[in-house]
């Protein structure tokens, strides 16, 4: 793992291909996630560099000081703001949340940019009332619950969903929830027309937390938007079809 200092704290990365041509992907994982969701992603280093980080307070990333919504927000988009400058690489590549930050550091940030790709994630984010409510007085009650059938997975293997189950309480229900409250109070509804890069939204097409037509309105609203719904798969769709998922994302890149 490689980390670049900035605002006071570490942020971890892992780039694998960094001596391929193309634009470069930086992966930001969704809530209670770290680095390792975009593993699969790993054989697109052929082509061009993948990098992939921890946001704050998850894996081997120093932690912030931050409330749920929009200060928390910032400090994620500060996280993948000094990856891309230490990297060089210009289309960021982010999973529910991670496509939140993703959203807003093209929206918000003096980061040159060559494109979005936008997976399992929407433009406004509401949380389930109950879930919030678990993930502030029953933990373990909302860890199960985000891993039955359709909702992060749609049919995975049981080690992929006891890795995800890992991740989530190695972050812990503070910072879990800080990620979760702060997709709650996302909503860039009506700002996606000021959205100047090339993008892609992609879904599993069994995602009950993010649905289909939340890409959907993102390929309508963002000027310059493809939409992927990929078979067999649910809210990670970039594990449950990685070669799908990476055949969708090199489409997109040859076409910048």
């Amino acid at each position: 793992m490689n980390t670049v200092t900035h605002h006071g704290r570490e942020t971890a990365y892992r780039t694998r291909g960094g001596a391929a041509e193309g634009p470069g992907l930086v992966c930001v994982h969704g809530s209670g996630g770290t680095n390792d969701v975009w593993t699969g992603q790993s054989r697109l280093a052929d082509r061009t560099p993948v990098t992939a980080l921890d946001l704050s307070g998850h894996g081997d990333s120093d932690d912030v000081d931050a409330q749920p919504g929009p200060e928390a927000l910032e400090a994620y988009a500060d996280d993948v703001v000094a990856v891309a400058n230490a990297t060089d690489d210009s289309v960021l590549v982010g999973n529910s949340l991670g496509g939140a930050i993703a959203m807003w550091v093209a929206l918000e940030r003096d980061l040159a940019l060559d494109g979005l790709v936008l997976t399992g994630t929407g433009a406004k984010l509401a949380v389930l009332d109950d879930l919030l409510v678990w993930l502030r007085t029953d933990f373990d009650r909302a860890v199960e619950f985000l891993h039955q059938p359709d909702r992060l997975f749609h049919d995975a293997e049981e080690d992929a969903l006891d890795r995800s189950r890992a991740a989530m309480r190695d972050a812990g229900r503070p910072v879990v929830e800080r990620d979760f409250r702060t997709c709650h109070e996302f909503d860039v509804r009506d700002r996606l027309g000021e959205i100047d890069v090339p993008a892609l939204a992609i879904v599993g097409e069994h995602d009950g937390l993010t649905p289909q037509r939340y890409h959907e309105y993102l390929a309508e609203e963002i000027p310059e938007c493809d939409l992927a719904v990929l078979d067999d798969a649910a809210h990670l769709a970039m594990i449950e079809r990685p070669a799908a998922f990476n055949d969708a994302v090199a489409t997109f890149l040859d076409g910048l």
